[in-house]
């Protein structure tokens, strides 16, 4: 009887794996290579949008300043003639044969300046349901003191380690 062997096939890496030091060091000129090439894509990307984005707004200035000096136009006329066209104010509206105008309440909004002031001052007239406090959990102390959260439900400290491939910087000559 003959003996049995056993083989195990493994998986491949999905990556390839250096066998010297020297294919190590060229991996990591390969990143540095690859990592600059795509910074350069980068750059010309943002240089192409840039470029759209410049053509775009000197294309739609022009077109947003007659919009905008029609519907003054049109707002002036409409004001001077609101009774008629609004029936007496019984609507806010108006139908044209173009199209539709109307006047419209904007929702009341609150400005304010020096809010500290502001908070000062309803705090002194005894209005502090105006004053919003907001509660939130301190991360950095907690870094600061684990030792003083230890146990506490809730609060998870986590820490890992990376692996860092940090390839030196060559010059690329820049061509004209």
């Amino acid at each position: 009887m003959g003996t049995i062997s056993h083989r195990t096939k493994g998986e491949a890496a999905p990556y390839p794996v250096p066998q010297t030091r020297e294919e190590v060091d060229a991996a990591i000129a390969g990143i540095g290579h690859l990592q600059r090439e795509r910074k350069r894509l980068y750059l010309e990307k943002d240089e192409r949008l840039a470029e759209v984005n410049r053509a775009f707004e000197t294309q739609k200035k022009p077109l947003e300043d007659d919009i905008k000096r029609l519907r003054e136009g049109i707002q002036a006329w409409c004001e001077s003639r609101r009774r008629d066209l609004t029936g007496g104010g019984k609507v806010k509206f108006h139908d044209f044969p173009a199209g539709k105008i109307s006047w419209r309440m904007r929702p009341a909004r609150v400005v304010l300046r020096s809010i500290e002031n502001v908070i000062q001052a309803l705090r002194e007239r005894k209005l502090e349901r105006f004053v919003r406090i907001k509660e939130e959990v301190n991360k950095e102390a907690i870094l600061a003191e684990p030792e003083a959260v230890s146990g506490i439900p809730g609060i998870k400290l986590e820490q890992g380690e990376e692996f860092i491939v940090t390839p030196f910087e060559t010059d690329m000559g820049e061509v004209a």
